[in-house]
């Protein structure tokens, strides 16, 4: 059986919630489950280091998922998933998965915030140069950057180290 790649599999999640196949919560856990695989296994890195890209992602950073009642999720994400809370507001709460962490904010609209990769010699200098060179608009925030892939979904770069 062939592994899909971090892209194709955040790809299938989603689509399957799109289409009504999965449930908030499945997609949820589903979505933690890649970041929990991130730290253990080499099934979210890029396997052939000779396909020339943009970027390097050397793995998945974290998933940050808008929920409407910090409290509940974060304590259904410990309970079931065994997380543990890195710190806490009224307004966000950030979870260590392994090497990894989920960061979930306070929103009306349950759902993907965004997702993150780490990419090798990372700067946010060159990473909105080198997204600016291929057409992409990127947002930064301090030592962040993002952008949209093709489906609108909030894409972030970070170094391999970056933590919440």
């Amino acid at each position: 059986m062939q592994r899909q790649s971090v892209s194709e599999s955040l790809d299938t999640l989603i689509g399957k919630y799109d289409r009504g196949l999965l449930t908030r919560r499945q997609l949820i856990v589903g979505l933690s489950g890649l970041v929990a695989l991130a730290g253990t296994a080499g099934v979210l890195t890029a396997d052939d280091k000779s396909v020339p890209g943009t970027f390097r992602a050397v793995g998945l950073n974290h998933i940050a998922l808008t929920v409407t009642d910090i409290r509940r999720s974060r304590e259904f994400y410990v309970k079931h998933l065994g997380l543990t809370v890195t710190s806490e507001s009224n307004s966000s709460c950030f979870l260590t998965a392994g090497g990894n962490f989920v960061a979930l904010f306070r929103g009306e609209r349950p759902g993907l915030h965004h997702y993150c990769y780490s990419i090798e010699d990372y700067s946010v200098g060159g990473a909105a140069e080198r997204l600016r060179t291929q057409g992409i608009e990127s947002r930064t925030q301090g030592e962040r950057i993002y952008f949209d892939d093709p489906d609108g979904l909030e894409v972030q770069l970070s170094s391999p180290d970056h933590r919440a």
